[in-house]
């Protein structure tokens, strides 16, 4: 799926890397632990995460993450979103909750990380 359908299904508000929409989200993980994310993430990867630290865009961009999405409202900092949009790295913003983000975007037919195929 296009993280542009995702963007346009769910009202995800595009905070960084417009210019990168169609890119495929082929799973998705939700998680908070940075290393673990880097242990588990995978490419084509929708994070969902509450950080919104720098570190958030050095790991989807080591990971090569399709896409990571703030919960909750949760504002962001400019600089962050500066360094994603340097990065090439998508950063969108819902106020659902986490939870709800990753059972509408299962419902969607993204995968947990874990089913995904390499």
């Amino acid at each position: 799926m296009k993280v542009s359908q995702m963007v346009e299904a769910l009202s995800l508000k595009v905070l960084a890397g417009e210019r990168f929409l169609d890119r495929e989200a082929e799973s998705g993980y939700c998680c908070d632990l940075l290393s673990r994310v880097m242990a588990k993430g995978k490419k084509g990867m929708a994070w969902i995460t509450v950080q919104t630290h720098m570190n958030i865009v050095a790991v989807a961009a080591l990971v090569e993450m399709a896409c990571v999405i703030i919960p909750e409202g949760i504002e962001v900092d400019r600089k962050v979103l500066d360094k994603a949009e340097e990065e090439g790295i998508i950063v969108l913003s819902s106020d659902l909750t986490a939870f709800e983000l990753a059972g509408k975007l299962y419902q969607m037919g993204i995968t947990p990380v874990c089913e995904a195929v390499d």
